[in-house]
């Protein structure tokens, strides 16, 4: 068998990474969990890979987690497991994490990545949409910040031009006290497996009083799903809600989901379940 030959850099330096991404289209590699397995041939043959590689995984520049002025900054090349680790990463982020296949990918498998991957069962996705993420890039020309749903355009799909590089993902410090935070994964199994769909929401009120809710939806449709329209009609609202409001909310979502048929369920599924979980939350938010 004639084995391939594929070019491969390790820089040294986040800057080397910024002047090799501007002189060549590369392919990016951090874990490495989803883009090995996407890209899988015959055994004993190399990854079909169609142009060079840049491992960037080792690089302390890229998984740094702090926070500044009232914003978590979180590497994207952090893995799954140093986040669980963390004390600056929120609890329901952590619990998100747990539910993420087993634990050689979370060992290997980075936020960055799972964001870059843009599959619309990605299980960080719908908490990073509630938490409103920004996405930093860099190249040679400079910086510049995305929000994550301007970010991840479709399935597989993304707003990264070929000389950048997804730095840091920032996240809005919510206060865990003041705010109640759900995220469900419903899968075949407990462990190591995708989701059929996966539900994130919160909701903040006081005295009687919606200050804020957010909804987000994955695996029901080409991007995580959410709707900053229907949430509006929340705010302000007297809160426990009344079953018409209530009903009415869950009607508007069940216009706009858009699930599909696949080998891990049904559409049916995907959207009575989704919408239960919905309910459920409306109606048992304390």
């Amino acid at each position: 068998m004639v084995m391939k030959s594929i070019t491969s850099y390790r820089p040294m330096s986040l800057d080397e990474v910024i002047s090799r991404l501007s002189k060549e289209d590369c392919f990016i590699i951090a874990g490495g969990t989803d883009a090995m397995v996407q890209r899988k041939s015959p055994r004993g043959a190399a990854a079909n890979f169609d142009k060079p590689i840049v491992f960037i995984d080792h690089l302390q520049e890229l998984k740094q987690m702090y926070t500044i002025d009232q914003n978590l900054h979180i590497g994207a090349c952090c893995t799954y497991k140093e986040m669980s680790e963390h004390p600056l990463i929120p609890r329901i982020v952590k619990k998100a994490i747990k539910e993420i296949a087993a634990p050689a990918i979370r060992n290997r498998g980075t936020i960055g990545g799972n964001i870059c991957n843009a599959s619309p069962a990605g299980d960080t996705l719908p908490l990073l949409y509630i938490y409103n993420a920004k996405i930093r890039l860099r190249s040679a020309k400079g910086e510049r910040i995305v929000e994550i749903r301007d970010f991840i355009q479709g399935p597989r799909k993304v707003f990264r031009l070929q000389d950048e590089l997804v730095t840091e993902i920032i996240l809005p410090v919510i206060p865990e006290n003041r705010i109640h935070f759900v995220f469900e994964k419903v899968a075949n199994r407990r462990a190591d497996a995708i989701a059929k769909l996966s539900f994130a929401a919160c909701m903040r009120h006081d005295e009687g009083k919606i200050l804020d809710v957010r909804f987000a939806f994955g695996a029901v449709g080409p991007t995580v799903l959410r709707s900053t329209e229907i949430e509006h009609k929340l705010t302000g609202q007297a809160f426990p809600l009344h079953d018409k409001l209530r009903n009415e909310i869950v009607a508007d979502f069940e216009t706009i989901l858009k699930p599909i048929d696949d080998q891990r369920s049904t559409a049916k599924y995907r959207k009575t379940v989704a919408l239960r979980l919905l309910r459920h939350f409306l109606e048992s938010t304390i």
